[in-house]
């Protein structure tokens, strides 16, 4: 069967099951089954990093250096095939990880999962590490050129040309997941919480009734106001703007953008922790007490432990996206005809994004106390259900406000700062937008190689066309919708890769040994 057609029969069945089911079918892959205390989600990222880490003999910890090395420039060879360079491979897988994953993925895991989700988060970016690093250096051993001359890599590419045409029906689902992916959590969700954090300052200035603020009923569960229809165009505006340009005009921009975001958000996070000091062991003491052994939590499903491990590993996964391929697409561009020494790079990313980025988030929230404004703190300090059901459906607890997503983040910047400056909190706004923004640019590559591997590259401009009406929609969308979605698509873009990597241990363990037994010499 052509590619094409298994694309086209791949989206009118997840259609029709959308359509007959809702998303909660789709969502419930991180709760099958339902029967058994851990999901099978859980003990498959887990388990197969765990299994990854041991088979290759804790790649990143032994090769994390040499991936520094290789990151800086020091073995590229200009004249090798590919699109960029480490660095800029590298980057621009980064700016489509870290992203609102780090700002609004890590409130929205501590507000269900209490501050034992970030070590949940640590442990999965741990063993992803070594995930990514297998993904990553499969997808460029793997990879192949397109009519045009440009890399077209990533997990489908893998499990075709690794696996054999007998395993395209995999790689087609892979593909199919990753398009929808990219519309939901590639940009659907970066475009909702940029418009959310916008609509909230203005809201605060203007107030909620104002013409541009107010909120106009649409239809049941789904309200707009004129503010995030502007928030819809221009990011979708500015994104627009960049991805026409392709890979190159997206790494280019991304080389410069993630360093200096993160840069920025990584500043204001270490004056927080340093004016909080005395308060981090306390911290540090409620995120493993609570991942460990969390309070009875009433009305908690499935446990307390699984509750906060399922939010973390959750969430883990959608920072850094280690086991999930994305990333691999982006490094699958690199110039090199090494597939181990990207493989190596590509080990940075859940450190970077994870390791530091959202651990700085995490205890920014709880070192400030702005944790206890989360549905979490309501259910362990009150435990009658039905009374914390109540108080959680008021948004208020003990004249605190509940704060979700980005708000929680922005809440505790604004208390963290606000020993030196009375705006703290626009300091997330910015991040926000410029996470976002770089994610939404790295995600519309990931769905152009998708797309192209289905359709072919006369499919790519009506991709981009759509995928930029979504970043319109994503500014007007619900919450619950956009990330129950994009947790769905994320899922199913996973359990192939993951069966590409196992299969393919075997193989990738002798690259590695062989890649590392060389002298490897920097380029001059």
């Amino acid at each position: 069967m052509k590619r094409s057609t298994a694309g086209i029969l791949a989206f009118a069945t997840i259609t029709l099951f959308l359509y007959a089911f809702g998303v909660d079918f789709f969502d419930a892959i991180w709760s099958f089954p339902s029967q058994r205390p851990v999901p099978f989600m859980v003990l498959a990222l887990v388990g197969s990093g765990i299994f990854v880490s041991i088979y290759l003999g804790f790649p990143q910890i032994k090769r994390f250096w040499h991936g520094v090395q290789v990151t800086t420039g020091k073995f590229d060879n200009p004249k090798d095939a590919g699109d960029l360079n480490h660095f800029r491979a590298l980057t621009t897988a980064l700016s489509a990880t870290v992203g609102i994953g780090n700002i609004a993925g890590v409130g929205i895991a501590i507000y269900y999962g209490g501050p034992g989700a970030l070590l949940w988060m640590w442990i999965t970016a741990f063993f992803g590490t070594t995930l990514k690093f297998a993904e990553s250096t499969l997808s460029l051993k793997y990879r192949e050129m397109d009519i045009n001359g440009n890399t077209a890599g990533g997990p489908m590419y893998t499990i075709e040309n690794g696996l054999g045409r007998n395993w395209r029906w995999l790689a087609v689902a892979f593909a199919a997941f990753t398009i929808i992916c990219s519309m939901a959590t590639g940009n659907a969700i970066q475009s909702f919480t940029v418009s959310d954090q916008i609509y909230s300052e203005v809201a605060q200035v203007v107030g909620s009734t104002h013409w541009l603020t107010l909120k106009h009923f649409v239809f049941e569960g789904f309200e707009v106001s004129i503010q995030q229809i502007i928030n819809g165009l221009l990011m979708a505006t500015l994104v627009g703007m960049v991805i026409l340009g392709g890979i190159k005009r997206i790494g280019h921009v991304t080389g410069y953008l993630a360093p200096f975001m993160a840069a920025i958000y990584m500043f204001a996070s270490l004056l927080i922790l340093l004016s909080h000091f005395d308060q981090l062991g306390t911290a540090f003491g409620l995120i493993f007490k609570m991942a460990i052994n969390p309070p009875a939590m009433a009305g908690g499903v499935g446990g307390g432990v699984l509750l906060v491990m399922l939010h973390g590993i959750k969430r883990g996964l959608y920072s850094n996206e280690a086991g999930q391929g994305s990333a691999a697409i982006a490094h699958s561009t690199a110039k090199t005809d090494q597939p181990v020494r990207e493989g190596s790079v590509a080990m940075l990313g859940p450190f970077i994004d994870t390791i530091l980025i959202c651990s700085l988030t995490g205890l920014v929230i709880i070192s400030t106390g702005a944790w206890e404004h989360t549905e979490f703190f309501v259910r362990i300090s009150v435990q009658d259900a039905k009374l914390a059901d109540s108080i959680v459906a008021s948004g208020m607890f003990n004249g605190r406000e509940l704060l979700n997503s980005s708000l929680l983040t922005s809440f505790a910047f604004k208390e963290g700062l606000a020993w030196m400056i009375g705006w703290g909190d626009k300091i997330i706004t910015l991040s926000i937008l410029l996470f976002a923004l770089s994610t939404a640019i790295s995600w519309s590559f990931y769905g152009d190689r998708a797309t192209e591997y289905l359709f072919g590259p006369k499919a790519i401009l009506p991709y981009r066309s759509v995928y930029v009406f979504f970043v319109f929609l994503g500014g007007i969308a619900s919450l619950d919708a956009v990330w129950k979605f994009g947790d769905a698509a994320l899922g199913f873009m996973t359990l192939p890769n993951l069966l590409a990597i196992i299969l393919l241990s075997g193989k990738l363990k002798t690259m590695t040994k062989e890649y590392f037994s060389q002298e490897h010499v920097p380029y001059k």
